[in-house]
């Protein structure tokens, strides 16, 4: 378990086994961590929970990881976004959110939890502070 400052994560998937799964590895290391369900519920818990990264899957009903990325990084720019997809549908959406200048990491499904773990800890934990 991390001895440092706590870092607020948001895990935010359609697939409510796979986002609880996700938030029970994130919570044994030591980080504060909810879930979301859809994109708009992220936005209403993220108001709250002023997260330091935000780990969510691309394709979802209504607001999809991308259009939810890039409303993250315009509200709380300190906010690291993590997306993560498995369908091949979601690739057209990271590229078009490039070309309209929002970059944001991704990593392809299936993926080890070490990847999430590796990349919150390039996150600084005051990020919204």
């Amino acid at each position: 378990m991390p001895t440092g400052p706590t870092i607020r994560v948001l895990v935010v998937d359609d697939e409510h086994n796979i986002a609880d799964t996700l938030c029970l590895i994130l919570q044994s290391r030591g980080h504060a961590v909810r879930a979301a369900y859809s994109g708009e519920d992220a936005v209403l818990i993220a108001k709250n929970f002023q997260p330091h990264v935000v780990v969510s899957d691309v394709i979802m009903l209504g607001m999809n990881g991308v259009d939810l990325a890039v409303w993250i990084t315009d509200n709380y720019p300190g906010c690291k976004v993590l997306l993560m997809s498995g369908n091949a549908g979601a690739f057209p959406l990271v590229e078009e959110s490039i070309r309209r200048g929002h970059a944001h990491a991704i990593l392809t499904k299936p993926f080890h939890p070490q990847e999430i773990l590796d990349f919150i800890a390039s996150c600084p934990p005051t990020a919204n502070e």
